[in-house]
């Protein structure tokens, strides 16, 4: 048999999944041979009657394999037909072998129709090996199948398969090669400098790839990123090339079929559920299951080259750094901003995974060189053609929003939310091409879609940094955001509008602007008070970030903004950066003044101490300290009065982090000379030694 090898190009979306390479153990005969019948029966009818399904390429080649596997339906029937008491033990591991190549080859046959077009047409030369590659384990494995007791009919049939099998040639389609390379020379013309005509376009993508509406367009831009946010380095042609691709069928897309909304009323796009392949529960619970601390994260597929980045997190090297490329600065997984983008290789797990693909005969295949920096995996930069057809692409888009229907320019708003999602050479192309000051008009737009897709682009555009000096030095573009925010048509909109005021706080000089602005902090107050649970979030992620500057202490408190931080303190979604933010206030007097003036912030803090994160219970100590410091007589009483607070301190000092442990030992002596007791507290020995202790707020 071959390897799982065979399918390594295959390993995308509607591909096997390594279960599909592990022979199924502990089964009787019965049982593996109804399972054989079960997929052979439904690939052999596959072609046949009102079931005919051939794919739009490699079609002379699925047929081929088809018409072999009827035969092998005909010899699974003939098995069944005698009884199993006949035959010797190795026909049940024979019938094992013949099962996963079934599978492989019905894997294969979906992948076919399952898959896009143009990856189709990419793929030609690679997926024709693979259907040659199962004619020879056909071929192979009759040659050791006991045909004893079997009738003559079904013996000729199954030595007629064997011959056929045996001198079957390599096929590639001169056509679909052919077409292949036109492909190749359209993204050539983009790489000159040189666009090509629509004539040309639409004879290749409708008369002749039956690309013909939005809708199949975007079919094709979907397949093809999504191979390249899976894209390991093991598969041709290379996640550059891929990007000229999508770039693009994207421009085809706006150049062919002008501004039309496949879903109609402007809906989103949603995709379609992969398909899953036949397999009885039986045989699968008979696989081996990936451990699920050994897949990534982010493309939930088996690391290969597991890091951990500054947050103690772990992910495949590949998906975090485009993660990062893309311009995120937090952690997936925690929402922590990363300290720094270093990423160290997780050699323990690396080891831990080799050992498990090893201890399941399943194929691994760990970098080659394991020290390699972040800037060596990337595979994502994107090639001349595909910044061309992206600059050609953004200009269609702004000359919509510029010149066209009230319907155009929304459709136009979400192609750019769409296309702004990823990649920092997108949203450059989009910004440079004027869409900043266009997208601003519609953000008062009184239609629902304009307006949530006008802002989510901007949320998108500013992810880039040299962006958000373009939108803050946009006039009113600031306002028309808070705008959003204050009175947004759906709840969507407003909490778009709120990340993106965030993602602008990200420049320290722009959070005194961004505090100033009419209604900002109150809007983001009251989204953090009334709010869906993401929309809490997004608000105190950009109250943390405003509450960083100094100058920002006092429009804070004349906003509400601590009212809604301390009953956030309640709240399991966001208590963690509540209390941050609640302890960046308290360092300033009026801040603290302020804050121990509320009946419930000490309450809502100790019970964070209680019931917290790590973090969060770290963020909770470090603002009960800071109101002892800077809140005067009054606010440290309320603190040294909590019920229960001894214990806390208690607790912290021997099971929180290692600046917990420093604060609460602070905290611990504020409430020691309160009471004028002696340097022993609560059973702890807090010495002379531990005093002055610097106090400084993470990072969240």
């Amino acid at each position: 048999m071959a390897s799982a090898a065979i399918f390594s190009s295959l390993r995308r979306r509607r591909s096997p999944s390594l279960e599909a390479f592990v022979a199924p153990v502990d089964l009787s005969y019965a049982a593996v041979l109804e399972a054989s019948r079960a997929i052979s029966n439904e690939l052999a009818s596959s072609f046949s009657g009102t079931n005919k399904t051939a794919p739009f390429f490699q079609g002379k080649n699925s047929r081929s394999l088809i018409r072999k596997i009827q035969v092998v339906s005909v010899l699974l029937d003939g098995f069944r037909d005698v009884g199993f008491s006949q035959f010797a033990p190795s026909l049940f591991l024979c019938l094992k072998e013949l099962y996963l190549l079934l599978y492989r080859t019905k894997i294969l046959i979906d992948y076919i129709k399952g898959s896009s077009k143009l990856w189709l047409l990419l793929q030609s030369q690679s997926i024709s090996g693979h259907f040659h590659d199962m004619n020879q384990e056909i071929s192979t494995l009759l040659d050791v199948f006991p045909l004893l007791n079997l009738s003559e009919d079904v013996k000729e049939q199954v030595e007629l398969l064997q011959k056929q099998s045996r001198n079957s040639k390599f096929y590639i389609d001169g056509n679909e090669d052919s077409l292949r390379l036109k492909l190749y020379y359209f993204l050539n013309e983009f790489e000159n400098g040189r666009i090509p005509e629509r004539n040309e376009l639409y004879a290749f993508f409708v008369e002749k790839l039956g690309i013909c509406n939005v809708k199949s367009c975007r079919v094709e831009i979907e397949f093809l990123e999504e191979q390249i946010v899976n894209h390991d380095g093991d598969i041709e042609p290379t996640a550059s090339v891929l990007n000229g691709f999508v770039a693009l069928i994207r421009y085809t897309r706006f150049l062919l079929f002008s501004f039309e909304d496949e879903e109609g009323e402007l809906g989103k796009w949603k995709r379609k559920p992969t398909k899953k392949g036949l397999i009885t529960k039986e045989i699968a619970d008979t696989f081996v299951t990936i451990p699920k601390d050994f897949c990534c994260p982010i493309s939930l597929d088996l690391m290969h080259d597991p890091v951990i980045i500054s947050t103690g997190q772990t992910y495949d090297r590949t998906s975090i750094t485009r993660w990062m490329e893309d311009g995120h600065s937090n952690c997936p997984k925690t929402g922590q901003m990363l300290v720094h983008t270093k990423l160290v290789p997780n050699r323990a797990l690396r080891n831990l995974i080799l050992q498990w693909c090893t201890a399941n005969s399943i194929p691994y295949d760990p970098p080659e060189n394991p020290h390699h920096s972040s800037e060596s995996a990337v595979s994502s930069l994107l090639s001349k053609a595909a910044i061309e057809a992206t600059k050609a692409t953004s200009a269609l888009l702004v000359e919509q929003l510029a010149n066209g229907t009230p319907r155009a320019k929304t459709v136009a708003a979400r192609e750019i939310r769409w296309l702004a999602k990823s990649g920092k050479q997108n949203r450059a192309c989009i910004a440079e091409a004027g869409a900043i000051p266009l997208l601003k008009n519609l953000l008062s737009s009184p239609h629902t879609f304009a307006q949530e897709n006008s802002v989510t682009a901007m949320l998108n555009l500013s992810i880039y940094d040299k962006n958000k000096i373009r939108i803050m030095d946009v006039e009113g573009c600031l306002g028309a955001i808070v705008g959003v925010l204050r009175n947004g048509h759906t709840t969507e909109g407003k909490e778009n509008a709120a990340a993106t005021l965030f993602s602008l706080s990200a420049v320290h000089d722009y959070k005194r602007r961004i505090a100033q602005e009419n209604g900002a902090i109150e809007a983001l107050a009251a989204l953090l008070r009334e709010g869906t649970p993401r929309g809490k979030k997004d608000a105190v992620t950009a109250l943390f970030n405003l509450s960083t500057h100094d100058e920002n202490c006092a429009r804070m408190i004349d906003s509400g903004a601590i009212q809604a931080l301390i009953g956030a303190l309640g709240c399991e979604v966001v208590f963690e950066e509540a209390a941050g933010a609640l302890a960046l206030i308290a360092r300033q007097s009026i801040g603290a003044e302020a804050v121990g003036k509320e009946e419930m912030a000490v309450a809502g803090l100790t019970e964070v101490m209680r019931c917290g994160t790590p973090r969060a219970k770290e963020n909770a100590v470090v603002a009960l300290l800071e109101l002892c410091r800077s809140g005067g007589a009054a606010a440290t009483e309320k603190v040294v009065k909590a019920p229960a607070l001894a214990n806390l301190l208690h607790g912290l000092l021997f099971t929180g982090t290692k600046r917990a442990r420093r604060k609460a030992a602070s905290l611990a002596r504020v409430v020691q000379r309160c009471e004028h007791a002696s340097f022993h507290f609560g059973g702890l020995d807090v010495g002379p030694r531990d005093m002055n202790f610097p106090i400084s707020v993470p990072v969240l």
